[in-house]
């Protein structure tokens, strides 16, 4: 795998913004004769996220462009195409396009597996290779074990994401709490919630902002020659070691110390996140995917931002990517509607509504929330800051880290017993792929 290098190659993709064209002309349809065809596109942004408004622009531009196709979208749930996807593509119910969660353990499984269309020509042909470069491009490239970084294009991403701290700052004058600048600032701050009787952190163990705040945690203690390991196999991981040893005991004693809630073992991320927009919580950590819905939903009370303290690393990558199915039968359409999502009114679209583009122009880029995102995401990016995501590894590994911080949460395993569990199936993969 090709490390996310060079902040600057990925902070100039996102906010230098590309002084490159756009991934071609999204009036400019391909040939489609004259019968009436259908895309089937599938994804899991909510209508109201950055992405959702974005990609239902890119809908509407698409069959203006395409007078004889209509586009059929259906709104899947991230589990559900996550537990369902080499099933789902490896039978006639395949979409024709179908947004994918990037990493060796998914789009890199299903790669291997022969389940998804080889992009690289397309990607030559559209110029798309040229608005992603460098660290964009890892998570759209995979080799013949599955591993991202090198070898067939068979995604495109077309926006940036990373895992932050959102507050809401009506509580944080409040109770009298400054925004952290250190880790021991930061477990002060929740010291102050929690002695006022205010559980400090919204969590969602039954899905991924529990694993995210785990991984966070252990990044804290993490250096780049052990998320080389981790991440792209260059190294052995020790997982009784300083940083997922450190993540697992810190996760526990704040579960412990009631800065998590003891309950939060069973919740989704979607009641996670409304909890939050409601004001139920002072604090909440996890994506840039919920920036938009954010800025839209949020009426009460203003809120902010702020990278975790205390660590030079968060989780982050390029974001999910637009797959097309081997088994599809408009691969032709599929190419055009990616098209029109790397087109500058699409991408500026997506960067006014609280997303980071990766292919926009800087000064179209105007509501300031946006901006503030976009900064962020830079000094991230300019540190080499982005570490991936703690499940990508191994195939199964999404559900595997839930179990783990599930268990952390209730207390029904120790600390170094969840390693344990983490441990095999990363060391059995590892042997699966040869390494």
């Amino acid at each position: 795998m090709v490390r996310l290098r060079g902040a600057a190659v990925l902070a100039a993709a996102a906010l230098a913004l590309s002084a490159c064209g756009s991934g071609g002309d999204a009036g400019t349809p391909s040939p489609t004769g004259s019968e009436p065809r259908v895309l089937k596109l599938w994804h899991y942004e909510t209508a109201d996220s950055a992405m959702g408004k974005a990609w239902a622009e890119a809908i509407k531009k698409f069959e203006a462009s395409h007078p004889n196709v209509t586009v059929k979208f259906e709104e899947k749930g991230f589990e559900q195409i996550q537990k369902t996807a080499s099933m789902v593509l490896n039978s006639d119910e395949a979409p024709d396009i179908m947004e994918y969660n990037k990493g060796n353990a998914t789009a890199g499984l299903l790669s291997k597996q022969g389940l998804l269309a080889d992009l690289s020509e397309e990607a030559a042909k559209r110029g798309w290779d040229k608005l992603l470069p460098g660290g964009l491009q890892t998570t759209a490239k995979y080799d013949d074990r599955g591993v991202m970084g090198s070898g067939k294009w068979y995604g495109i991403p077309n926006y940036g994401e990373f895992v932050m701290v959102y507050y809401n700052k009506d509580l944080f004058e409040k109770h009298k709490v400054a925004v952290p600048a250190t880790f021991e600032e930061f477990t002060a701050a929740l010291d102050t919630f929690v002695k006022a009787g205010v559980t400090p952190i919204a969590n969602a163990g039954a899905e991924y902002p529990a694993q995210q705040i785990f991984y966070q945690l252990a990044l804290t203690k993490a250096q780049k020659p052990w998320l080389d390991a981790f991440q792209s196999y260059k190294g052995k991981v020790d997982f009784h070691g300083p940083e997922f040893t450190y993540g697992a005991d810190t996760f526990a004693d704040w579960v412990k110390k009631g800065y998590i809630a003891k309950n939060s073992s069973g919740i989704k991320a979607e009641d996670m996140g409304v909890a939050f927009m409601n004001g139920k919580f002072p604090i909440v950590i996890s994506g840039s995917w919920w920036y938009g819905r954010f800025a839209s939903e949020i009426k009460n009370f203003e809120w902010g931002h702020f990278l975790f303290p205390g660590a030079t690393m968060s989780p982050g990558s390029s974001g999910n990517i637009w797959v097309v199915p081997e088994k599809s039968e408009n691969k032709d359409l599929a190419y055009d509607f990616i098209d029109i999502t790397m087109s500058k009114e699409i991408q500026n679209l997506l960067g006014n509504s609280g997303g980071i583009p990766v292919a926009g122009d800087a000064a179209a880029i105007t509501d300031a929330k946006s901006k503030e995102l976009i900064e962020t995401f830079n000094k991230l990016t300019t540190a080499d800051g982005l570490a991936f995501y703690p499940d990508w590894p191994a195939p199964g590994y999404y559900d595997v880290m839930v179990a783990g911080v599930q268990e952390l949460i209730n207390g029904s395993k120790t600390s170094a017993q969840v390693l344990d569990d983490l441990a095999k199936p990363y060391e059995d993969n590892l042997a699966d792929i040869g390494n």
